[in-house]
Parts: C-alpha cells; structure tokens; sequence
C-alpha cells in the first residue's frame, strides 16, 4: 500500500472515497468535497488497483496537497473502504464515491443532524439520480418512511444512498466494516448490521448529492446481479446474525419475494434471448410467489404465442427507453 499526503491535527470527518475506473470523474467528485461550506474534514482517496491508475493518477494530481491518496491492489468498493476507514483520523466517515458529488451544504447540514440529536449514529440524505434520463430524486423511487430500523432495512421501507451517509467511526467499526466476500450491495449489508446492532440512524429528504450511479431499473443482467447480491445478504443475514424469532420470520418473507422479483428478471432475459421453454419455467416459479397479472400474462403468451410475447417485451423495452430519452431532452429544453 502506497500513501501520499500530509497529515496534521485530526478533523472531524474523515471522507472516505473508493476509486476505480472514474478518472474522468473524479475531478467533480473532489471539486464537490473542497467546495464543502464545513471545512473540518480530511479526504481519503484509494485508488483500488484501477485499470486506469495513469489517466487517474494525472486528473488526482492537482489535488494531491488536500488528499491522502492511497494506492493498493483491487480490493473492490468493500476493501477499498475498509483501507480509507483504517487510516482515517476523524471521529466521523462521510461516504463518497468517486463518481458522485455531493451539493456545497452536504457535510454542514449532516453534522446539524448530529447536534440536534446527539444519540445518532448514522444519517443520509436524498440525491439527484443524474445517470437516470429523467434526474429523479432518490427517494421518489427508493423512499423513506419511519424509523430507519434494522426491519425497515429489511423491508426497504427505508433504503440508503452510501454517497450521502455520514457515520460515527466506531458504529461502523464495531458492526465490523464493510464485507471484502461480497461482490455487490456491500453498503447495504454494513448498514443492517449496524442497524442490527442498535445503530441509531437519521435521515432528511433534501437532495444533498448528485448520484451517478442510480441507472434506471433495465431488464438486462445488471438487475439480476443487484438482486443476487440481496438474496446472499438476507442469506448471511439469517445464517450470522442472532436473530429473534419475528426478525427471522420478516427475513425470510424478503428473501422470498426478493427471489421471485430475480426470477422474473431471469426469465425477462431468458425471453430476450428466445430461449422460450426456459422463460416459461422460470416465469411459473416466479408466479408460485409473486401470483401477480404481469407474470401470467407473460405465461399465458409464451404457451400461446411465445415470439409474439418477445417481440412484444424487446418493443416495450424501446418505448420506455425512448420516453426516457424524450424526458431528459424536454428536460434539458
């Protein structure tokens, strides 16, 4: 491990920012952090053995006197995380990834949360969903509601965008920091288990970062690998986590309707490719779940008329990839 930057009295916050394969946007993501009205604050920056470590390394280099930047082999997000959490000095964490930015007021109005009420252990915020044509704000599709509990968790009653979460330290350290086995959905495990070991967390519905992340829900394999990462965290949720009798009871129902939905997905690109017969078994195990109009209309059509029902599907597809578009230009208008 290789780390550059001066260091002197200990900050506040530690910003904590994985980068991998974002040179071309990592100078927005750092513009975002210096631009911050709170100043107290370090910047962690750990190049995760990324592909573009030359082109990365020249776009850091203006900034290379602000940040501590950390070099290492790949590691993904989880263990480029845990490198920046290691050698970060602050009694909080403020996540960041490379490819987002957050508003001018994020930090101030974070650590405003924190004294107001100082039992907070965790709080977020709303973002801008700027790779989504239509800019949607987070939590119109990903809302929160309640108190954001290890059930409301499991249930995505309430969902965490990790680019605008700030956290005490030691919360994230003693629930064990970030999962390096995990390939995806690594943010979302850390959050349940320190909402499961009593974490008190906070939110506020003002749009505080600019998510580039937030891709509008598709039908290829992205969603499948996203729901694959849920179904093994609710598994390792229900095999590592001493449970009650109701958590386990509500863990299982989500695994269960979380592994329908990656059915359906399944079956979605099974049908694209005209692999029919697969499409159709794959759709009935979903419907013994889901038992929704959708799933079996799309049976009743591969029993019927199966290249009829994906042309049907790949057009369906292109329309509302055209209304986006459509969105974002009368948007831009």
């Amino acid at each position: 491990m290789n780390m550059q930057g001066s260091i002197g009295l200990a900050p506040r916050i530690s910003i904590v920012i994985p980068a991998y394969n974002t040179a071309n946007l990592v100078a927005g993501c750092l513009d975002s952090v210096f631009a911050q009205t709170y100043s107290d604050f370090e910047t962690l920056v750990v190049n995760d053995g990324s592909p573009d470590t030359p082109e990365l390394e020249k776009a850091l280099a203006p900034y290379l006197d602000r940040i501590r930047y950390i070099k290492q082999e790949n590691k993904r997000a989880a263990g480029a995380r845990n490198t920046a959490i290691r050698n970060a000095r602050g009694e909080f964490l403020a996540f960041l990834d490379s490819d987002d930015s957050w508003l001018p007021d994020h930090l101030d109005s974070q650590m405003k949360q924190f004294e107001k009420d100082p039992s907070l252990d965790l709080v977020y915020a709303n973002g801008i969903r700027i790779a989504n044509p239509r800019r949607v704000e987070f939590m119109d599709s990903c809302p929160s509601r309640g108190p954001a509990d290890f059930q409301a968790l499991v249930s995505e009653r309430c969902q965490i965008p990790v680019s605008t979460v700030v956290a005490r330290k030691s919360v994230i350290v003693q629930a064990g920091c970030f999962d390096e086995q995990l390939q995806r959905c690594d943010d979302y495990d850390m959050w349940l288990r320190a909402a499961f070991q009593g974490a008190k967390i906070g939110y506020c519905y003002q749009v505080q970062a600019r998510l580039n992340g937030g891709r509008p829900d598709s039908l290829g394999q992205s969603s499948v690998k996203m729901l694959e990462g849920y179904l093994t965290i609710l598994e390792k949720a229900l095999r590592a986590l001493p449970l009650t009798d109701s958590q386990r009871a509500l863990v299982r129902a989500r695994r269960s309707d979380i592994n329908a939905r990656y059915l359906v997905e399944q079956g979605k690109c099974q049908l694209k490719e005209g692999k029919f017969a697969q499409a159709k078994e794959i759709f009935s195990q979903a419907n013994d779940s889901l038992k929704q109009w959708k799933v079996s209309l799309a049976l009743m059509g591969l029993t019927v008329a199966p290249q009829v029902t994906r042309t049907l599907l790949v057009l369906w597809t292109h329309v509302l990839g055209r209304f986006s578009q459509a969105n974002l230009r009368l948007s831009r208008s």
